[in-house]
């Protein structure tokens, strides 16, 4: 089943437990607008190549469209329509005034060099440039993509509109408008929302053992912080390898690892496994941090975890929510858990366009208040609701999009 078919049966089911009404929910059921463009970059060589880029408007009853670029080559349309509804869901359980939106380029961006991948980003912003601005769509970092690409497609757009526009995109670097505390922000609001989840489960760093799957910078700082806590993170993974060691990874020496030479390594005492076994590893809590489809009906009977923490957009299939739910083990929902990079991009919009610049402390202090709420707001509407949390975090996010959409027709 493709990424969008599972949206939408975690529409429906929602949908459902909830009644929301026929025209509120058909308007759901496909984006507003999809941008499909093909876009021209000189090569170094002086070859010219041609890339497929998408840009997906799923919804902005609440605000403006809202969600990141990726530069993968499996990106296409289904995945793009799938994570820019999950977007205007996230950026509502959140409670800040975004719509959904997504968008990417089908491309490996380790096959092209600084100067090529800076064309490339500045030529795709010339594509769209139409159709986002700060009151308008607001895009942001994603899989492969950087505050450094951030920064060239901002003054891209400036130089299309002819003035300084910085929230026009967020996730910049610093200098040019970032805001502190992004680049921790959602594996920061992730372990905020698991300790709002943590005492109803028995979690606690005496007992749980962690295992993460996906070991980019949300991956990291959710390992990192777990690991800072005193839980034994027993398992992390990147696209090549995946260690293991019953003792606890040093996740810092892991950090430093990844970061200077690219990959983890192999620590002494850790042993080598697959990301498939990784997820069948008994332990506390599983982290998938990686791409969509990792938990699916055909391993999810297999998992030995107490509670999967979703830090990863769309990791588990709907069939296998309905699997684990039979198995009493809790999902704690991706348009909950990584919500916290949304919510700070909300930070630094609110900063640019009152051209002010917060402290990290500041920053960190107003995103742990939104990820409070939103984790109370879900626990709340599954025990109202007696559903599952994602079906409960789904029916905050369409309850207040409906709002939103009544109040405008």
């Amino acid at each position: 089943m493709s990424a969008f078919q599972n949206a939408m049966r975690q529409l429906d089911l929602a949908a459902t437990a909830m009644h929301l009404p026929a025209p509120n929910l058909e308007r759901l059921r496909q984006p507003e607008r999809i941008v499909d463009v093909h876009v021209p970059v000189a090569m170094d060589d002086g070859s010219q190549r041609i890339f497929h880029g998408f840009r997906v408007q799923y919804s902005n009853a609440r605000g403006p469209y809202k969600g990141g670029l990726r530069f993968h080559p499996q990106v296409d349309l289904d995945e793009v329509k799938a994570l820019s509804f999950w977007m205007a869901v996230k950026c509502a359980v959140v409670n800040v005034p975004f719509g959904g939106g997504k968008g990417g380029v089908t491309v490996n961006p380790k096959d092209l060099s600084i100067g090529e991948l800076e064309r490339l980003s500045r030529a795709f912003i010339r594509a769209i440039a139409d159709v986002i601005g700060p009151d308008k769509d607001v895009p942001a970092p994603d899989v492969n993509t950087t505050p450094q690409i951030m920064d060239w497609m901002a003054d891209e757009y400036a130089k299309i509109v002819g003035t300084p526009s910085p929230a026009v995109i967020t996730g910049k670097t610093i200098p040019n408008g970032g805001s502190e505390g992004r680049g921790a922000a959602t594996g920061h609001g992730a372990f905020r929302v698991f300790e709002a989840f943590r005492a109803a489960h028995g979690m606690d760093p005496e007992t749980a053992t962690v295992a993460v799957q996906g070991f980019g910078n949300a991956g990291q700082e959710i390992a990192r912080l777990f690991h800072h806590h005193g839980y034994k993170v027993v398992a992390v993974s990147d696209s090549r390898t995946a260690l293991h060691d019953e003792n606890g990874l040093d996740i810092p020496a892991l950090i430093q690892a990844k970061r200077s030479t690219g990959h983890l390594g192999q620590p002494h005492g850790s042993r080598t496994v697959t990301n498939e076994e990784l997820l069948r590893l008994p332990c506390g809590v599983l982290v998938p941090s990686a791409l969509e489809n990792q938990i699916t009906d055909a391993n999810a009977e297999a998992l030995s975890c107490r509670m999967v923490l979703e830090v990863a957009n769309g990791p588990t299939a709907p069939e296998a929510d309905a699997l684990l739910a039979k198995r009493g083990i809790p999902v704690v929902p991706d348009v909950l858990v990584n919500a916290g990079g949304v919510a700070t991009s909300y930070l630094e919009w609110e900063q640019n366009r009152i051209n002010e610049h917060w402290t990290e402390a500041g920053v960190l202090t107003r995103l742990e208040a939104l990820m409070d709420d939103a984790s109370h707001a879900v626990m709340e509407a599954a025990k109202t609701y007696a559903v599952t949390y994602r079906e409960a975090a789904f029916i905050v996010g369409l309850e207040r999009i409906r709002k939103a959409q009544d109040d405008v027709a």
